[in-house]
């Protein structure tokens, strides 16, 4: 069995107010470092983890540092794992956007698998780089127990592919600051037995 410990960056400025974040390469906030201390810790207590693979941005590889720490193993780069790509929205808050492009603003989020960012990616792309990040961990880990840290909109779209749901499902799976979710690949199926778990600063 394949277990995947699956973790969302912690806080970074432009969650709120929200802002297409994507490939821009910020740190985290003081509140993301306390978040992927604490995230890191639990993880240390629950799990053994073999391996660590993260997105290339800062604010990936800055909470992964905060796992390397407590479980005591290195962290690998996957560039698959990095964030969508936003092209012309990226780091545009959602009002910026929504006034000067109202359709596909409206469209991203009433019908996300029928748009492509303009001069960016769409969610096919993504999934197609998720299915990527799942075939090497499966070859790679196949009785090992590994985490992943990456981003909202990558780590739903590795979720919908182990749940086997269409992409139209994208804004069904929530993915908090630093929440865990964690997946199982047995050798007849995918289980996932956590879902963006949250646990609260100590």
């Amino acid at each position: 069995m394949t277990r995947i410990v699956l973790v969302r960056h912690g806080h970074v400025e432009g969650i709120v107010p929200e802002r297409f974040r994507g490939r821009r390469d910020i740190d985290l906030s003081a509140l993301g470092v306390r978040q992927a201390r604490n995230t890191a810790q639990r993880i240390a207590r629950q799990w053994r983890p073999a391996a660590m693979y993260s997105s290339p941005l800062k604010r990936c590889l800055q909470t992964a540092e905060e796992v390397t720490a407590a479980c005591g193993i290195s962290a690998a780069v996957l560039d698959d794992l990095n964030d969508v790509h936003y092209g012309a929205w990226e780091w545009r808050t959602h009002e910026e956007v929504r006034s000067q492009w109202p359709a596909l603003f409206e469209r991203w989020f009433s019908a996300p698998h029928l748009m492509r960012f303009p001069n960016g990616e769409s969610l096919q792309d993504l999934v197609a780089r998720a299915s990527n990040v799942l075939r090497f961990i499966c070859e790679r880990h196949e009785r090992d127990t590994v985490v992943v840290v990456g981003h909202s909109s990558g780590n739903r779209a590795l979720l919908l592919q182990t749940l086997d749901q269409p992409l139209s499902a994208y804004w069904r799976l929530g993915q908090d600051p630093c929440c865990v979710s964690e997946i199982e690949i047995l050798e007849h199926g995918i289980t996932v037995r956590r879902l963006n778990e949250s646990y609260p600063l100590e």
